[in-house]
């Protein structure tokens, strides 16, 4: 599907249409979603999967999660520790280190390291010895490609010019910074105050240095937000010319981070808050960058879109990627992997992660071993996020099944959205239309079979899908 500017709709629709379908759903990183996983998956379990994927010779992905931050942003929803000393990062690395060597003994150097990422958090937490001592210990026992994607999220607020230098002297040539907001009151309620210039400055010491792709993260639906102050906030990102952009929606979930319940009363809801969103389209695909979907931006050249281009972009725990085909091995507290047919969880808390590690040298919490449906689902899905459309004899000659007869069901419950313009249905394809990729998490609920047998979608999950 070739995507243009032009073709994000004009973008209005009734109260009505959003309270049917501003409703809560997943972000489907994976399929099943988390809340379908139990703990009665163990490491014992995700070895076999890491045996099969070693025959199998797969690339490899890599996660690290380096969970501490100086300071709480009212709302993060992320797994972080805030620490003002940071003494405390020492045992958590030592930690960490032996995770890696354990992991590192069931990959051989054979398998290419094609995509290593390190969230959190704040990662430059870390003092740049620190990061030169992680990177060059993890290095020392895996492969990286000559080519692979190694990219880091940093707090220009807590980046320092001699962490950039060092970062990329290892090796890191993809930065991810948050920014959420420019405008002074609502960074104030969320106890991020970062000026631009401060970013401004920070994006062209990056530049300078060589770095090959620069993401900034947006949030729409904050406290005290307006369609035009987030329009100012757009301009502004304009004029950093980042090269990709994410703009996710603020996940208002109080019963999950308390800090939360704060912004109660602050926030855009329904209309107010769809404007927003709709400011934050329109300035970036009128400056040329193109909606890839599920809250990102890239410009046509970037390889997302070309990826998306050419039906060959993937999705993961870090959203939409172009490394389809790799094995995701997460280290560090809560970090998850995604291993062949498996899934797996490590503890989400330091002390007991910790402990996991020293007792065993893993720290898996929970899991998910895939069944058939769950794979032949998940290829739907994913087709569906990444690409805008289902080829139903792909399908059919992947899962060897009649798709209309498989998914009867499913396609019965598309029927409603596709006379709500949101999907055209076909014979031989399901396409989503424009409009439809501003509300393709909906487009993807029918096809999720724990969503209704388990009725996830009464229970307080997830986020709302605008």
């Amino acid at each position: 599907m070739v995507q243009t500017a032009n073709q994000i709709p004009d973008l209005e629709v009734s109260e009505d249409f959003l309270a049917k379908y501003n409703r809560p759903g997943p972000r489907y990183t994976s399929y099943p979603t988390a809340p379908v996983w139990n703990e009665d998956f163990r490491q014992t379990d995700l070895a076999s999967f890491y045996a099969t994927a070693e025959a199998a010779d797969t690339p490899v992905s890599l996660y690290m999660h380096l969970p501490f931050c100086e300071s709480l942003c009212l709302f993060c929803a992320c797994n972080v520790v805030i620490q003002k000393d940071k003494t405390a990062a020492i045992p958590y690395l030592q930690s960490l280190k032996s995770e890696i060597a354990h992991v590192s003994r069931a990959v051989s150097h054979r398998r290419e390291v094609v995509q290593f990422h390190w969230g959190g958090g704040t990662p430059t937490y870390l003092n740049p010895p620190q990061l030169e001592d992680l990177f060059g210990y993890t290095r020392e026992r895996f492969s990286l490609a000559r080519d692979a994607e190694i990219g880091i999220e940093i707090d220009p607020r807590v980046t320092s010019a001699e962490h950039l230098e060092v970062l990329r002297k290892i090796g890191f040539n993809r930065l991810s910074m948050g920014i959420q907001d420019f405008t002074p009151l609502v960074q104030q309620t969320i106890h991020r105050v970062q000026p631009f210039e401060l970013t401004r400055d920070l994006i062209e010491s990056a530049r300078s240095l060589g770095f090959d792709s620069i993401n900034v993260d947006l949030i729409y639906g904050l406290p005290y937000q307006t369609a035009a102050s987030f329009s100012d906030t757009a301009e502004k990102i304009l004029q950093l010319a980042p090269d990709r952009i994410a703009m996710f929606s603020y996940a208002h979930v109080p019963w999950l981070r308390k800090q939360q319940g704060a912004f109660q009363g602050h926030l855009p809801e329904g209309r107010e808050k769809f404007h927003i969103f709709k400011a934050g389209v329109s300035k970036f695909t009128d400056a040329g960058y193109l909606y890839i979907g599920m809250d990102h931006f890239a410009r046509p050249s970037d390889e997302l879109a070309v990826a998306q281009r050419e039906r060959t972009l993937h999705r993961n725990f870090q959203g939409y990627t172009t490394k389809a085909g790799a094995d995701l091995y997460g280290m560090g507290v809560s970090a998850i992997s995604s291993v062949g047919a498996a899934y797996a969880q490590n503890h989400r808390v330091i002390s007991e992660y910790q402990s996991a590690v020293e007792a065993g040298g893993a720290a898996t919490m929970r899991g998910y071993r895939l069944n058939d449906d769950d794979l032949l689902r998940r290829a739907v899905i994913t087709r569906l996020l990444c690409h805008a459309v289902i080829l139903k004899p792909e399908i059919e000659e992947q899962f060897h099944i009649d798709f209309d007869d498989y998914f009867s069901r499913e396609i019965g419950e598309l029927a409603p959205m596709r006379d709500d313009g949101l999907v055209l249905l076909s014979p031989v394809e399901i396409r989503v239309t424009p409009l439809g990729r501003i509300f393709i998490r909906n487009l993807a609920m029918p096809f999720d079979r724990y969503l209704r047998e388990q009725k996830m979608d009464a229970r307080p999950l997830f986020s709302k899908t605008l």
